[in-house]
C-alpha cells in the first residue's frame, strides 16, 4: 500500500480508501494500491467482501492528467487490469461514491459489483468531450446496467447524471442516508448475509427498447444529423452495438479498436489540445501564481446595453454585487427589463430557480449617479466604442474612483495604453474584452497594458476563472488577438465576393467546414454599422491598409444586418435565419463594375484556404510581436469566442495538423492572385516551415 491508498477490515468488509489529491485520479500511485487491496482482500478468510471509498470530494476523477502523454500512464496496473481482476473476483465489492466518479472513475465503479453513493453525487462518462470514447469497458458495462438508450445518451452527450437519477436508471444500488463509509458498509454486510454474492455486469444483457436494428437505425441518423465533424459520438454508437449483438469479451475488443481509431485522429487530438490549452491560459512568465491579488467584492458596470446587461449577468451570477449605471432612466429601465428577461426565460426552462434569480436581481443596484460608485472594487465600462467616449469617461473614473479600484475598459478594438494615459493611475487600467452575450459566451480577453499592474493583471485573471470565462491575456494592438486575426479573416471574405462569390457561397463552405456561422452571416448578427465604423477610422489611421468597399456599399443604405431586418442577407420579423436577397446581388454587381472586376468561378478549396491561412498568418505576426503568449492561447481566443470548430483545434492547431509548410506554399500563391499584396507572409511562419517545425515547438519554448 502507499500515502494514497490504505486498506483496513471492518467486521469482515475490506475496505480500500484512496486519497490522491486532488480528483483521486487513476493514475501511477493509485492502481497498484487498488490492486493489491484487492488481492490481500480475495486472499484473507476473514473477509467477505469489500468496500472501495474516496474522498468526500471525489471517489475518481479518472485518468491522471498530471501523467497523460507518459509512460506512467500506461505502468502496470492498468485501469483495464484492475476491471479484469474485479471480474475474477469471487468477493462482492462495493463501490461508495461521493464528490463524482467520472471517465476512468465511473469505469472502476462499474467493474465493481454493486454501487452506493451520496446524494449529491455525479457520474458520467465524458471522454466524447475529449474526442474519445471510454476505454476501459464503460461502452460495454453502462448500457448493461442502464439500457442502451440511457446509456448512448450518456456517452454520447458526456453529460453527468446525479446519485438519484443513476438510481433511476439502475446505475446506482443505494443513495446513501448518512454517513457514506457506514451506509456502503451495512449494505455489503447485508450483501453477504442475504448470499447475494457477486454481481458481475459483465455477465448481464442489454435492455433495447422494441427492435435493436430500428433503434440504432434511429440512433444513427439523429447522431449524423448532430454530431457535425465530431466521430466519437458514432464510434460510441458501434460499440453500443456491440455491447448488444456480441459477447463481453469481442465487445470489449471493438471498443478497444474504435477507441484507438479515434485516439489516433485529428479530432481527438484537437479536443485534448483545447483540454491542456485552457489550463494554460493563466499561466503567465513574470506573474506567478503567488502574485497578490486585489480584493474584488463590488463591482460597477457603466451601460446598461446588451453588452453591460451580460456583464453585469456574469458578476451577480457568482455573488457579486454590481451597481450598474446609466446616463439616463429610460436607458436604465431598459437595461433592467432586459436582465429580468433573460433571468425568466432561464427560469421557465427549470434551469433556474425562481429564488435564484430573485437573489442574483437583488444583487444589482441601478443608479444614474456615477459617483456612487466610487467605493466599487473594480469598474467596468462598456459605452460605445469610441476613444473620445471612453477618455473622457476615464477622466471621470479615475477622480471618482478610490486607491486600488481596477478600471477596466471592454473595449474591442482601441488602445488600452491612450486611455490609461488619460488617467493619474495607469497601473489600475486594464482591458477586459468580452464577447457578447457576455453572460453566455466564455471568452475574456484580458489586455494588458504597458502600465498595467502585476497585481492587477493577476486579479483580473482571477475574477475571470471566478466568473467562469476563459480568461485569455493579450498585449496592447489594434483588435488585439481575436479581432486583429477575425479583420483578415473578414478581409478576405469581402475580397472573395469582389472576385466572383456570393455571399451565400462564402459562409456555406466556411460553415461546412466547421465554423459556427459564415463571416457574411456573422456579421449581420453582430452589426454591419459597427464594422463599418471601425473601417472608417482606420482609413485615416492606416491609409495603406486595403479594404474592399464592398462592406461599405452594403452600410451606406443602412443595412446593418438583423437589427435592421437586412444586412447581407435579408431577415424576416423576429427571426434570424438569413434570406438571400436579390438588391445584395446587384449591390454587388454594381461594385465589381465600379472597380472592373470581371467575377470568375471560385471553389469551395480556396474559400476555405484564403480564410483560415489568413486567419493562421496574422496570427503568427501576433505571437512574432509578443501580443499572445502561446500559440495555444490564439487557439483558446477562437475556439471559445468565434465559434472555431473544437475538432479542429484551433487556427494554429489546425496548421499543425496540415503542415506550415502547406500553408506558406499556398500563401506565396495567393501573392500572385487578386489583391495579392495584402498577403504579408509572417517571418515566424515562414521560418518555423522552413525548419520543419511547427507552433507546438515555439509554444515548448515558453
Amino acid at each position: 500500500m502507499s500515502d494514497a491508498v490504505t486498506y483496513s477490515v471492518r467486521d469482515g468488509i475490506a475496505v480500500i480508501a484512496m486519497n490522491n489529491p486532488p480528483v483521486n485520479g487513476l493514475g501511477s500511485v493509485l492502481r497498484p494500491g487498488i490492486m493489491a487491496g484487492m488481492q490481500q482482500a480475495e486472499a484473507d478468510p476473514n473477509v467477505h467482501a469489500i468496500v472501495i471509498i474516496g474522498t468526500a470530494k471525489a471517489f475518481s476523477g479518472g485518468a491522471d492528467i498530471r501523467e497523460f502523454n507518459t509512460p506512467k500512464s500506461t505502468m502496470s496496473p492498468t485501469l483495464p487490469e484492475i476491471n479484469e481482476a474485479q471480474d475474477r473476483l469471487n468477493k462482492p465489492m462495493v463501490a461508495a461514491i461521493a464528490g463524482f466518479a467520472l471517465g476512468g472513475g465511473l469505469e472502476l465503479a462499474l467493474g465493481c459489483h454493486y454501487r452506493v453513493a451520496a446524494s449529491k453525487t455525479q457520474l458520467g462518462l465524458p471522454e466524447v468531450k475529449l474526442g474519445i470514447l471510454p476505454g476501459s469497458g464503460g461502452t460495454q458495462r453502462l448500457p448493461r446496467v442502464v439500457g442502451a438508450a440511457e446509456g448512448l445518451k450518456m456517452m454520447t452527450s458526456g453529460n453527468t447524471v446525479t446519485a438519484e437519477q443513476g438510481k433511476a436508471v439502475g446505475l446506482i444500488d443505494a443513495v446513501a442516508e448518512g454517513d457514506l463509509l457506514e451506509s456502503a458498509i451495512a449494505f455489503a454486510k447485508k450483501i453477504v448475509a442475504e448470499g447475494k454474492g457477486v454481481r458481475r455486469i459483465r455477465d448481464m444483457k442489454v435492455h433495447v427498447d422494441g427492435d435493436a436494428k430500428a433503434f440504432f437505425d434511429k440512433a444513427r441518423a439523429e447522431i449524423e444529423k448532430t454530431s457535425r465533424g465530431f466521430p466519437a459520438p458514432l464510434q460510441i454508437l458501434g460499440c453500443v452495438e456491440a455491447a448488444v449483438n456480441l459477447p463481453f469479451d469481442e465487445g470489449r475488443k471493438e471498443e478497444r479498436r474504435r477507441f484507438q481509431i479515434l485516439v489516433d485522429g485529428t479530432e481527438s487530438k484537437a479536443l485534448r489540445h483545447m483540454f491542456f490549452a485552457e489550463r494554460q491560459t493563466s499561466k503567465i512568465p513574470d506573474v506567478p501564481e503567488d502574485t497578490p491579488t486585489r480584493k474584488i467584492e463590488r463591482a460597477a458596470v457603466i451601460g446598461a446595453g446588451t453588452m453591460g446587461g451580460g456583464i453585469t449577468m456574469s458578476m451577480v451570477n457568482v455573488g457579486i454585487p454590481v451597481m450598474l449605471v446609466e446616463t439616463e432612466q429610460a436607458a436604465l429601465d431598459r437595461g433592467l427589463a432586459t436582465i429580468k428577461k433573460n433571468y425568466a426565460n432561464t427560469v421557465s426552462k427549470g434551469r433556474l430557480k425562481q429564488a435564484d434569480m430573485d437573489q442574483r436581481m437583488a444583487l444589482i443596484t441601478p443608479t444614474l449617479d456615477m459617483p456612487a460608485i466610487k467605493d466599487a472594487d473594480i469598474v467596468i465600462e462598456a459605452v460605445f466604442e469610441r476613444m473620445d467616449v471612453k477618455v473622457e469617461l476615464f477622466k471621470k473614473l479615475d477622480a471618482i474612483m478610490k486607491p486600488g479600484a481596477i478600471l477596466a475598459t471592454n473595449t474591442s478594438t482601441l488602445d488600452v495604453d491612450a486611455i490609461a494615459a488619460s488617467t493619474k493611475r495607469p497601473q489600475d487600467v486594464i482591458g477586459t474584452h468580452f464577447f457578447s452575450p457576455a453572460n453566455v459566451m466564455r471568452l475574456l480577453e484580458i489586455v494588458r497594458g504597458k502600465a498595467t499592474g502585476k497585481d492587477v493583471l493577476a486579479s483580473t485573471l482571477a475574477l475571470g476563472k471566478k466568473i467562469k470565462k476563459v480568461p485569455v491575456v493579450s498585449g496592447v494592438c489594434d483588435g488585439f488577438i481575436g479581432n486583429r486575426i477575425l479583420e483578415k479573416y473578414g478581409q478576405q471574405a469581402y475580397f472573395l465576393i469582389d472576385e466572383g462569390c456570393s455571399p451565400r457561397q462564402v459562409d456555406t463552405a466556411i460553415y461546412q467546414w466547421g465554423m459556427a456561422m459564415g463571416p457574411l452571416t456573422m456579421g449581420d448578427m453582430a452589426g454591419l454599422d459597427i464594422g463599418w465604423e471601425i473601417r472608417k477610422r482606420r482609413y485615416i489611421e492606416r491609409p495603406n491598409f486595403v479594404y474592399s468597399k464592398i462592406g461599405d456599399r452594403i452600410a451606406e443604405l443602412g443595412r446593418f444586418g438583423q437589427k435592421t431586418g437586412k444586412g447581407w442577407y435579408l431577415y424576416e420579423a423576429g427571426q434570424r435565419t438569413p434570406i438571400d436577397d436579390p438588391a445584395v446581388d446587384q449591390i454587388i454587381a454594381n461594385y465589381r463594375k465600379e472597380i472592373g472586376v470581371q467575377p470568375r468561378s471560385i471553389n469551395d478549396s480556396e474559400i476555405i484556404e484564403r480564410l483560415i491561412y489568413a486567419m493562421i498568418n496574422e496570427g503568427a505576426a501576433i505571437l512574432e510581436e509578443g501580443i499572445a503568449l502561446r500559440a495555444s492561447d490564439i487557439d483558446m481566443v477562437y475556439l471559445t469566442g468565434y465559434g472555431f470548430p473544437a475538432y479542429r483545434g484551433g487556427p494554429m492547431f489546425y496548421a499543425n495538423t496540415i503542415g506550415l509548410d502547406k500553408v506558406v506554399a499556398a500563401i506565396k500563391g495567393f501573392q500572385k492572385g487578386y489583391q495579392g499584396g495584402v498577403w504579408k507572409l509572417s517571418p515566424l511562419l515562414e521560418k518555423l516551415a522552413a525548419e520543419g517545425k511547427t507552433f507546438a515547438d515555439f509554444d515548448a519554448k515558453k
